[in-house]
């Protein structure tokens, strides 16, 4: 390399035709990838939104997420869909933690899905709600997923593109927690319409919040709003609140996104052994209500 003295840097002078003639020919035509901004051959970027199977009516599909695990995603995933079901809607579940999978569970489905010549057929809650997950396709629903990134991200694809979702008024999209592969493509490939941010009142719990709040972001995905999990604690006799893992920091966090907080749910030992026995759609419990109003008026 000879350091040219007009141009100022350690290339000759003809340096950007020859820049440009190497990148073209390590060019692998995959704009999204590339950081060429003045390529001649760049193209706009296409959407990598995939279609839902020919015989799915969907309107409204609303992804569940959360920066960490543990923090009760799918219990929020869980209820929010049986009270718009209550409500009158038809709502379904997607569950995309495939590593993880506990919305089977949750609502004590054993059948497992079957499909036909035009698509695999969810199943169906006692109460009608429609449910996908890899539990619903293992024969031993305790057997690992060992499966890489692409695997994983290529499945919870297919639980969007093969599965006949009919008549459905509200989807939920379980996904897992973290911005790996699996939240990137669902962001990436299904039409979401917002999501729910899931936390817990820890204070280290605000800096995770804040990358999947900048995920959403970055991706131009609506965040419809944060709901806390794990809140607090109340006593059954006195009524008095106990923050168990902390003071709250959701409001601050909510305010420095520009973001509603749209419940605080606590701890509630009645609420997790009906989940757990799975009978997740005979919990009375009103503190998700405003979560579920805004959901509806999408």
């Amino acid at each position: 390399m000879v350091y040219d003295k007009q141009s100022g840097s350690g290339f000759g002078p003809h340096a950007g035709k020859e820049w440009k003639s190497a990148m073209s020919e390590q060019c692998n035509h995959d704009c999204g990838s590339c950081s060429a901004a003045n390529c001649g051959s760049r193209t706009n970027p296409q959407s990598m939104l995939e279609a839902p199977n020919d015989l799915s009516s969907i309107k409204k599909v609303i992804g569940v997420v959360s920066g960490k695990g543990g923090v009760g995603k799918s219990l929020v995933t869980s209820m929010l869909a049986v009270l718009l079901n209550r409500r009158g809607h038809h709502t379904a579940i997607l569950d995309a933690d495939i590593t993880g999978p506990s919305i089977p569970k949750a609502f004590g489905l054993k059948e497992k899905a079957v499909g036909n010549g035009m698509g695999i057929l969810p199943c169906r809650t006692k109460t009608g709600i429609d449910v996908m997950s890899v539990n619903l396709l293992l024969e031993d629903e305790s057997a690992p997923v060992i499966w890489r990134g692409p695997i994983l991200a290529g499945t919870v694809k297919q639980f969007w593109t093969d599965v006949i979702w009919e008549d459905v008024d509200f989807m939920f999209v379980d996904m897992p927690p973290g911005t790996g592969d699996v939240p990137l493509t669902v962001f990436q490939s299904i039409p979401l319409d917002g999501i729910i941010v899931v936390t817990s009142p820890q204070e280290l719990v605000s800096m995770i919040v804040a990358k999947a709040v900048n995920m959403a972001e970055m991706m131009n995905v609506p965040i419809i709003g944060l709901v806390e999990n794990m809140s607090y604690a109340q006593c059954p006799d006195c009524g008095k609140k106990f923050s168990v893992f902390g003071e709250s920091h959701v409001d601050q966090i909510a305010e420095k996104h520009g973001l509603k907080v749209l419940a605080k749910l606590p701890i509630d030992p009645d609420v997790a052994k009906n989940v757990d026995a799975g009978l997740a759609e005979l919990v009375e419990a009103s503190w998700l209500e405003d979560a579920a109003d805004v959901v509806e008026k999408l």
